[in-house]
């Protein structure tokens, strides 16, 4: 499985999201560029540690449970739940947006495994790097 702690995905997924542009047709969900590049921001803050969401009450019974189902080398499934806090409803600044992720990239992929939060995630509990 591809992840970001490696240079070549790293830069591929910078390529990516470099070649989007404000109008780029939505392919995965109901969020516009803006909105999904802020999204992802969202995610990679979690992930270093400088968002921190609550676990939730339904997660800490059935997070266990459904790990495996979404932590695997499948693709996530279109419209999966996700937490709240990470769905962006407001208009957001396309390019600003685009250069907080390219930066967030940078910052995980230099962070490493020892970069990454200890904190749980508000749905699955405990996760490895």
């Amino acid at each position: 499985m591809k992840n970001l702690f490696e240079a070549a995905t790293a830069a591929e997924v910078k390529e990516r999201v470099s070649a989007l542009r404000a109008e780029s047709e939505r392919v995965w969900g109901k969020m516009n560029a803006g909105q999904m590049l802020a999204h992802c921001s969202v995610s990679l803050e979690s992930a270093v540690g400088d968002r921190r969401p609550p676990r939730i009450f339904i997660g800490r019974l059935l997070g266990p449970i459904a790990k495996p189902d979404f932590l695997n080398e499948k693709p996530m499934k279109h419209n999966s739940p996700t937490d709240k806090s990470f769905v962006i409803r407001e208009e957001r600044d396309f390019a600003v947006e685009r250069e907080r992720l390219l930066g967030l990239i940078d910052r995980f992929a230099a962070g490493g495994p020892g970069g990454c939060t200890k904190h749980p995630h508000s749905f699955f509990g405990s996760l490895t790097p």
